[in-house]
């Protein structure tokens, strides 16, 4: 009976040839030192090797063979690695240079594919664990995978000239009408606010944040909806309200009948000859919703990442923040400013991983309604700074009409645009029916100051 063993993958040649050519050429470690590391070394005496050129290099020292014996010899590990015979025929094995880095590159490659290995390994020893949350287990899974792929698509630093030319012709088809819109975001459907935004940027955590009854939740879903509508997929994570109450919102408005008369029965013929057209444009958008009640950020990471992979996903609406919990059995979270930091944090992460932007709703502190003008300020949001850290746009809700009946501006809605990490601030103005929950494009865009007369921020204050 013979047995099937599998050797790990990994190149003996290949690491050979990366250790002669560092040490017959000084140049050669700085094509390579940003790629490899000793751990990356299939066989231990070649990492051995590695570390002590790492160290030479790392105090400015000449690597060649002399330097890198002694070294091994000053560390009692030159018996280790075969003494300086081998260290010899490392050198002699190589007659050039010139392919030190795609040696590298290959030495990487095995070594990315037994980290595979090795994570599958863990990733079977996870589901094994069946008294642990089912939840942060497919989190842990999810990230040893992450983790191979990160690891080995790393970054390395590009001359300007090699991004010059993408840059021009990304400026040439900018000032090109039939180009141009391919560089725009996720556009919200309101014209002044994609004016100043250029839409919702792929990676960008954007917030949006407002006392209660301010009508967060109808303005995002009324971005979702514009966007749905124009073909994109659009994930609604929904702590606060159920399924059933956001598609009956999304209906109300789209219907244009007071959401009142809808609940009561009281629609008219009129309103029931447009249902059906209503009926087909909502099923026509790719909105998905959940529900959960108790959502973590495991759970939720989980299930963006499986809607993207399943049906695509453009756009991640999480309604609302506060209500998040950081994780079921974490036991590194002290306070609750503490979890709404890591959880502003990861969803950061998750927008740069699924490379879509994530709108994230937020409430705002108390402290507004203590102030003579409640107009909402960055440091009232609730419970952490981190959140204005971590986001990348902070839009800012307030109406006056809700603090005072009297007000000429009924029904006018004020964006604040708080924070704007790739250009200006500013305010817009929107029209809000409430007893539709829609809000509507008046196209009224103020960059200098509000309304009150108060200076808006201006982009040299603002947090970069």
């Amino acid at each position: 009976m013979t047995t099937d063993i599998k050797i790990p993958p990994h190149n003996l040649e290949a690491e050979k040839s990366v250790l002669g050519s560092v040490m017959i050429e000084k140049n050669a470690i700085i094509k390579i030192a940003d790629l490899i590391e000793p751990e990356d070394f299939y066989f231990d005496t070649h990492g051995i090797i590695y570390t002590a050129m790492q160290e030479l290099f790392a105090k400015r020292s000449p690597i060649d063979l002399l330097t890198v014996s002694t070294w091994l010899r000053d560390n009692n590990k030159i018996d280790q690695i075969g003494g300086q015979t081998y260290l010899e025929e490392l050198c002699n094995e190589v007659l050039t240079a010139s392919h030190v880095f795609q040696y590298a590159l290959l030495v990487k490659q095995k070594s990315t594919l037994r980290k595979l290995v090795s994570a599958g390994s863990n990733i079977a020893a996870i589901g094994y664990k069946e008294d642990e949350d089912v939840d942060e287990l497919v989190d842990r899974a999810e990230k040893e995978l992450f983790n191979v792929s990160q690891a080995f698509m790393r970054n390395r630093f590009v001359p300007i000239k090699d991004v010059l030319a993408t840059t021009y012709e990304k400026i040439s088809e900018l000032h090109d009408p039939e180009t141009a819109d391919k560089y725009k975001g996720l556009q919200t459907g309101y014209h002044a606010l994609d004016n100043i935004l250029i839409g919702f940027q792929p990676s960008d955590l954007v917030i949006l944040a407002a006392r209660p009854s301010m009508g967060k939740t109808a303005l995002a879903l009324n971005i979702a909806q514009n966007a749905a509508l124009k073909g994109k997929s659009v994930g609604v994570i929904s702590l606060e309200m159920s399924k059933e109450q956001l598609v009956e919102r999304l209906f109300v408005g789209m219907l244009g009948v007071d959401s009142w008369k809808m609940k009561t029965g009281q629609l008219t013929q009129d309103d029931f000859m447009r249902m059906g057209q209503v009926m087909d444009q909502l099923n026509s958008c790719k909105i998905f919703i959940d529900d959960s009640a108790g959502s973590s950020v495991s759970e939720l990471k989980a299930k963006a990442r499986r809607l993207q992979m399943e049906h695509g996903l453009d756009m991640l609406v999480v309604d609302y923040l506060q209500l998040m919990s950081y994780g079921k059995s974490g036991t590194s979270i002290t306070n609750r400013v503490q979890e709404i930091s890591e959880i502003s944090r990861s969803l950061k992460q998750l927008a740069r991983e699924l490379h879509i932007p994530i709108l994230a709703l937020s409430q705002l502190s108390r402290a507004v309604e203590q102030r003579p003008v409640k107009i909402p300020q960055l440091s009232d949001l609730r419970e952490s700074g981190a959140i204005e850290q971590d986001a990348d746009v902070v839009l800012m809700m307030y109406r006056e009409d809700y603090y005072e009946e009297d007000t000429d501006r009924a029904g006018i809605t004020d964006i604040f645009i708080r924070k704007h990490r790739h250009g200006s601030v500013g305010r817009i103005e929107l029209l809000f029916k409430k007893e539709q929950l829609r809000f509507f494009d008046i196209d009224r865009q103020h960059q200098s100051q509000d309304f009150s007369g108060a200076p808006m921020p201006t982009m040299q204050e603002v947090a970069f």
